[in-house]
C-alpha cells in the first residue's frame, strides 16, 4: 500500500486536530486529512479535544478563585 493510502495514523490526526483549533494547519495537511482520513475520527478527536479544553480552562478558573479567597 502506498504512504498516500494508507489512513491516517492516531499522531497524525491528532496534530491536525490541534493544528486545526489553532488555526494553523497547512493546506498540504488538510489535503492529506480529507483524502486519508475518515470524518468520525475527527469528530471524535475534535469533541474530546473541545471537552479538555474546557475542563482545563474551569479548573484555572477554580483554581484563581480559590487563591484570590473568593
Amino acid at each position: 500500500m502506498k504512504d498516500d493510502e494508507q489512513p491516517l495514523s492516531f499522531k497524525e490526526m491528532l496534530q491536525s486536530v490541534l493544528a486545526a483549533a489553532l488555526g494553523v494547519q497547512s493546506g498540504k495537511n488538510r489535503s492529506r486529512d480529507f483524502s486519508r482520513g475518515k470524518p468520525s475520527h475527527f469528530i471524535l478527536l475534535g469533541v474530546g479535544f473541545t471537552l479538555l479544553f474546557v475542563l482545563v480552562v474551569l479548573g484555572v478558573v477554580r483554581l484563581v478563585l480559590y487563591f484570590a479567597g473568593l
